[in-house]
């Protein structure tokens, strides 16, 4: 992109704000705004240890820190209490102490786990978020939310511990699976869909332009869904209200990533999700009939699935929808959108949809 870069995207929580740095190439500013960020603090990077090779070898850009790092096996798989414990534990054992900041590099895995380490070590310490993969950068970085997953859900067990910056660079993506890419779209469908549909619009045109990677594509890519999210987030920071929305397409996608023991990436499984639950919202009358048939358009075009194959039973998913956090008295509640760009607000900023209706959403992605 030529001329000066755009300012950083703006987040407020309860204590302040911090800053989103959207930006192609600000990677190998890693070195100076940790320092700006986290100044004076010992710093331990940790890391998804295969991106750490990454960073290390120069891939992802010019190298500017070169401090401790702690790494973990790539995946869902790692972002447990057992890696949690086995990260505090090495910091406990390395001498870090209160005065210690912690920057974690790699994907939304990475930001979570990293994220809870910090939330919980020493009672809190500061960390700075580096997404390397567009899910992260569109979504998981942004907004606070840490934690790690158990045998009964994701992310069942957490904290909301706001970073002190964010440093999304999206030239790093080049080195992202061709995969995983794709799957990263589907969350900025999901911010389209949830609260902009200039932006959905957007995204449909311009869907060539994406799927080569162009990168002032994905720089206005990321920085629009981190504004949509920042809008977001800084009016319900802790998930009381509004903040329900960011759950679009969720409800289902957890149950397809536990009930496939996580064989379908998450990106993947939103995407999905959000055909669901854009057929719930036609089925209770809550968006106009159609609504699906526009998402399943531009998922396709995004060279996304719009069926899951294989196939898992209605009765695997049901059970595990059961212990999704937006679930009151006993009853599974979605965010549901009434269009492109809006919500359904009848009850609230979730709905409770009764267990035919719920099995006929899933019956259309099978």
């Amino acid at each position: 992109m030529s001329g000066a870069a755009a300012p950083p995207v703006q987040v407020t929580h309860g204590l302040g704000r911090y800053p989103v740095y959207v930006e192609a190439g600000v990677l190998a500013r890693l070195g100076a705004l940790a320092a700006e960020h986290l100044g004076g603090r010992r710093l331990a990077m940790i890391a998804d240890a295969t991106v750490h090779q990454l960073y290390r070898g120069g891939r992802l850009g010019a190298v500017t820190w070169e401090g401790e790092a702690l790494t973990f096996p790539p995946g869902e798989a790692s972002k447990t209490r057992d890696q949690w414990a086995r990260l505090t534990d090495e910091l406990l054992r390395r001498g870090f102490g209160r005065d210690s900041g912690i920057i974690a590099l790699g994907g939304g895995v990475a930001g979570d786990l990293a994220g809870f380490v910090a939330a919980t070590y020493m009672r809190g310490v500061p960390y700075l978020q580096t997404p390397t993969t567009l899910l992260a950068m569109l979504d998981a970085s942004v907004g606070g939310k840490t934690g790690v997953d158990t045998p009964e859900g994701k992310n069942l067990i957490g904290a909301f511990h706001p970073p002190v910056a964010v440093i999304a660079d999206p030239a790093t993506l080049a080195t992202l699976p061709e995969r995983e890419f794709r799957g990263g779209l589907a969350e900025a469908v999901k911010h389209g869909l949830i609260a902009d549909a200039d932006y959905f619009g957007w995204i449909e045109r311009e869907s060539e332009r994406l799927l080569r990677r162009e990168p002032a594509a994905l720089v206005r890519l990321v920085r629009r869904s981190v504004e949509i999210k920042a809008e977001v987030v800084s009016a319900d920071e802790r998930e009381g209200g509004r903040r329900a929305i960011l759950n679009a397409g969720h409800t289902v996608a957890h149950a397809l990533e536990r009930a496939s023991s996580y064989r379908v990436p998450h990106g993947e499984a939103v995407g999905l999700g959000l055909l669901a639950e854009a057929a719930l919202a036609e089925d209770l009358g809550l968006a106009p009939s159609g609504l699906g048939a526009r998402v399943s358009a531009v998922l396709s075009r995004l060279g996304l699935p719009v069926r899951l194959v294989p196939a898992l039973a209605p009765d695997a998913l049901l059970p595990a929808m059961a212990s999704d956090k937006k679930n009151r008295a006993g009853t599974i509640r979605f965010a549901l959108p009434s269009a492109i760009g809006a919500m359904a607000t009848r009850e609230g900023w979730t709905v409770a949809a009764a267990e035919p209706a719920v099995r006929k959403a899933i019956d259309s992605i099978l």
